[in-house]
């Protein structure tokens, strides 16, 4: 019934689950470092940050994807040509994928993680600085934990919809699951049976995504009492 091409696409899905994973880990250091930088009573910190989280979650993904690998291969090249560098500067389709998505999700993740840092009661900083700690030893060791707890149901759905939206890498050429099952589509002339075989795929990773993230929720709430922020 497949001619062979489940395989061709849940190698795919090996792609498809590294650009996720390589995306969420830009994404959610930008996110941080943009809560922090939010939160900065210095100027020179929270309106970039607050600029970035507006501007990118206005814009579409896709538009952003394209702007990326198009648009930053040109700007890369032109930059470098100013330098006196005679090369060429390509962007392979994977990292493309990865920058755009971790920078489109970072945005997000600002929002995500500012508001779990303000969740945190101010006397627990304030109980940092009466034993003495930096301000950044007082966010590790102390606010840090507390944050986790109160950000994870929010990355959970940034990391369900980032996943969903590896998809859009197809557009730029990778060779994900989604591209194979076109391709697959278009030679048997049953492009609903491999969308179908796609949708089952990312059905189960995101399944699996959620029942681990709910897991590390209960360890992070351990002690915490129902209601209790």
């Amino acid at each position: 019934m497949f001619d062979g091409y489940v395989g061709h696409i849940l190698g795919g899905a090996v792609l498809t689950l590294k650009t996720a994973f390589g995306s969420m880990l830009i994404a959610t250091v930008l996110g941080l470092l943009g809560a922090l930088a939010r939160l900065s009573p210095r100027w020179i910190f929270n309106k970039p940050a607050s600029l970035y989280s507006t501007v990118v979650r206005g814009i579409p993904d896709l538009v952003l994807m394209l702007l990326v690998f198009y648009g930053g291969q040109q700007l890369a090249n032109d930059l470098l040509a100013r330098l006196g560098y005679q090369g060429q500067f390509d962007f392979d389709q994977f990292t493309a994928g990865v920058l755009t998505l971790g920078f489109i999700y970072g945005a997000y993740l600002v929002e995500t993680f500012r508001g779990a840092i303000l969740g945190v009661p101010k006397g627990q900083w304030e109980a940092g600085y009466a034993y003495g700690m930096s301000a950044s030893r007082t966010f590790l060791r102390i606010v840090l934990p507390q944050m986790i707890r109160l950000a994870i149901p929010s990355y959970t759905n940034n990391w369900l919809v980032l996943t969903k939206a590896t998809a859009l890498v197809s557009v730029i050429g990778l060779q994900d699951m989604m591209l194979r099952a076109k391709e697959a589509g278009g030679a048997t002339r049953e492009p609903f049976t491999y969308l179908l075989v796609v949708g089952a795929v990312y059905l189960a990773i995101t399944s699996v995504s959620l029942g681990l993230l709910k897991l590390a929720e209960r360890r992070y709430s351990v002690g915490v009492r129902h209601g209790e922020l």
